[in-house]
């Protein structure tokens, strides 16, 4: 299924780059631990006809691959969500690759109690056995929590096999991208069952990256599914994913503030099922937010709700002259793809 997205304006035409720019902020947000090698989000809203929405795509990220977070961004801000089926979402917390010391104070910002954490592993310069203590420190430190690890396709291939087999003595739920290829996790899933080790294997990076989203499922490389919004255009391209692909998804987010967070709800609130928490509770991963009522998990949920922006809060992290310059370029790029895709 080649990525388009014309789907998500089937039911409307794009709004005028002068409207979206005119209506729009850029905010730099501190993080509270080191996610992704940032100690600071930056991030781009706009207010549009059905509320706000978000482009935050990462810095790095080429204007081909970023278009997608524009979709997805003016799908919230122009378009709205579909109608939710459920009015709360089980979400996972988030635990980046730190100290294993530091496990008890990241996981002590999260409210209420915790149902299930996603473990970063395969950090750049950290070993496997770092990897174990952070996951061993958060097994004590909240025994009865299910569990997940994400590598984000850190590992190579005999890496993974290894890590995943000391993995099962905590029995993780689902390793997530443990490589970075499909043919390599495709690989891998099949080694692993062969030696009879049963770890559900979870695609991020190889869905939201890769030209046919669906191909990890007909290969059978993976289990379930991890989907972004954003990455792939929007709530309604996500859900024509999910509905073709045929497995268990995760709804996750890609570190954004409220606002972006807003849109993965409207996913999970729209799919069938959720058989696992969804990993929407990164904002309490920030030192500040662009709304004073975050869209915060507390007892392992969150709220299908919408989010009501503070223009204080938001003039408090604005950026130079010189940032906004940078992000009103990369949104014209991008809308200029988006206008080639139509």
């Amino acid at each position: 299924m080649e990525p388009s997205a014309s789907s998500i304006w089937k039911t409307g035409t794009l709004p005028q780059l002068s409207e979206v720019l005119a209506h729009s902020v850029v905010v730099q947000i501190p993080m509270r631990v080191k996610f992704r090698g940032v100690h600071f989000r930056q991030t781009m809203l706009f207010e549009g006809e059905s509320g706000w929405g978000e482009f935050a795509p990462f810095l790095e990220y080429p204007p081909e691959e970023a278009a997608y977070w524009l979709s997805s961004a003016l799908e919230s801000a122009w378009l709205g969500f579909p109608e939710p089926i459920r009015s709360t979402i089980p979400v996972n917390s988030t635990l980046p690759a730190v100290d294993a010391g530091q496990v008890p104070a990241v996981l002590g910002c999260y409210q209420g109690k915790i149902r299930e954490v996603k473990i970063k592993v395969a950090e750049r310069g950290q070993s496997l056995a770092e990897d174990i203590a952070r996951v061993s420190a958060v097994h004590r430190y909240a025994p009865d929590t299910r569990l997940k690890v994400d590598a984000n396709g850190g590992w190579s291939m005999d890496e993974a096999f290894e890590a995943i087999q000391r993995l099962e003595e905590f029995d993780v739920l689902y390793v997530e991208q443990p490589v970075q290829s499909v043919d390599e996790m495709a690989r891998l899933h099949a080694k692993l069952r062969e030696k009879g080790v049963g770890t559900l294997i979870a695609a991020d990076e190889s869905v939201r990256k890769a030209q046919d989203p669906l191909q990890v499922a007909e290969r059978g490389a993976a289990d379930v599914l991890i989907l972004k919004t954003a990455p792939l255009g929007g709530v309604r391209r996500a859900l024509e994913v999910c509905e073709q692909a045929g497995l268990p998804v995760v709804v996750s987010s890609a570190l954004e503030s409220s606002v972006g967070i807003r849109s993965g709800i409207a996913l999970a609130a729209s799919l069938p099922e959720l058989p696992f928490g969804c990993g929407l509770g990164t904002v309490s991963l920030m030192s500040s937010d662009v709304t004073r009522d975050s869209l915060c998990a507390r007892d392992g949920v969150i709220p299908v709700r919408d989010v009501e922006v503070d223009k204080a809060l938001v003039s408090s992290l604005s950026v130079d002259e010189d940032v906004r310059r940078w992000w009103h370029e990369r949104v014209r790029r991008c809308y200029r793809v988006l206008e080639e895709r139509l």
